[in-house]
């Protein structure tokens, strides 16, 4: 399949999901990341990504309570610009709004450096076999991944399993390490 026809395939399937639905798929997949490889555990700087509910994404408020639990530090987005996102420290009194996007962040507070995180959990609308995932097309996180070390795990959370192959996958695409659906753990390193 092309990007294209991804994203409109996968928004329509998500738009016809019922509310429980959604909520237990969201649940499946946080107990989920508990079968992520222990080496990951171990790290302590985790990016996690808020949903805009009203494009009926993943409710990561699970895996917020599950990052907590560990006692890890959790950094959240926040779009500055058409092409770029800062990340901040999530506190417990981290102000949120909602942007233009209904994308849930935070008002100011304690900025860390892409460089410094260890794990990022990616939101996607679909992915492959072969870890190659699509967004909404405008390119923030492959510009963010960028940024970030190049060890950096980057895991995708997705509410439906693989497609065998997106078609158009692109140089500047990055590929996950991971993928999180509510009925399997997906592996794509190269070993």
């Amino acid at each position: 399949m092309l990007k294209k026809d991804v994203r409109s395939h996968y928004k329509e399937l998500r738009k016809n999901l019922s509310e429980d639905a959604l909520l237990n798929a969201s649940l499946s997949i946080a107990n989920r990341t508990l079968h992520l490889p222990g080496f990951i555990w171990n790290l302590n700087y985790f990016h996690l990504f808020l949903p805009i509910t009203e494009q009926r994404e993943i409710d990561t408020s699970f895996i917020l309570s599950i990052l907590q639990g560990k006692d890890k530090t959790v950094v959240i987005p926040k779009v500055i610009s058409a092409t770029e996102m800062t990340h901040y420290l999530l506190l417990d009194n981290t102000r949120l709004i909602k942007n233009k996007w209904n994308i849930p962040e935070p008002l100011d507070g304690i900025e860390i450096e892409a460089s410094k995180l260890e794990v990022v959990f990616i939101p996607l609308l679909s992915f492959d076999k072969k870890g190659n995932r699509v967004g909404y097309g405008k390119g923030f996180y492959d510009r963010f991944l960028d940024l970030c070390k190049p060890d950096v795990v980057k895991i995708g959370l997705s509410l439906f399993d693989a497609e065998e192959v997106i078609e158009d996958v692109g140089p500047h695409d990055k590929k996950m390490d991971y993928c999180i659906t509510p009925d399997k753990l997906y592996s794509f390193s190269e070993d």
